[in-house]
């Protein structure tokens, strides 16, 4: 569990991101998970976004997200947009979160 500074810390290191991820009218399928995972193994922040065109909310987008990966945390819901956040498991890849580690 992420403590209230260090989510903090990831909002504002998200706040000039862009979405990279996007939820279309399929939902969430074996596709996107294996997408999902791929990309946040390389980037360990990102921002995931709802299109017009799904039937998610974003409440339900966050419960499926978290069910097919629980080692991804949800740090932000802005609207139709989600902030995640997952350490990565290869160290030359773990820039961010020594940066969350540090913070208490």
């Amino acid at each position: 569990m992420l403590t209230s500074k260090q989510k903090r810390f990831l909002k504002s290191q998200a706040n000039q991101m862009r979405p990279i991820v996007h939820v279309g009218k399929n939902g969430v399928n074996e596709a996107l998970v294996t997408d999902l995972s791929q990309t946040i193994e390389t980037h360990e922040l990102l921002k995931i976004n709802i299109l017009q065109n799904s039937d998610l909310t974003p409440a339900e987008l966050k419960a499926a997200l978290t069910d097919a990966m629980p080692s991804m945390t949800v740090v932000q819901i802005l609207g139709r947009v989600l902030t995640v956040f997952q350490p990565a498991r290869l160290e030359k890849n773990r820039k961010l979160s020594e940066k969350v580690k540090s913070i208490k």
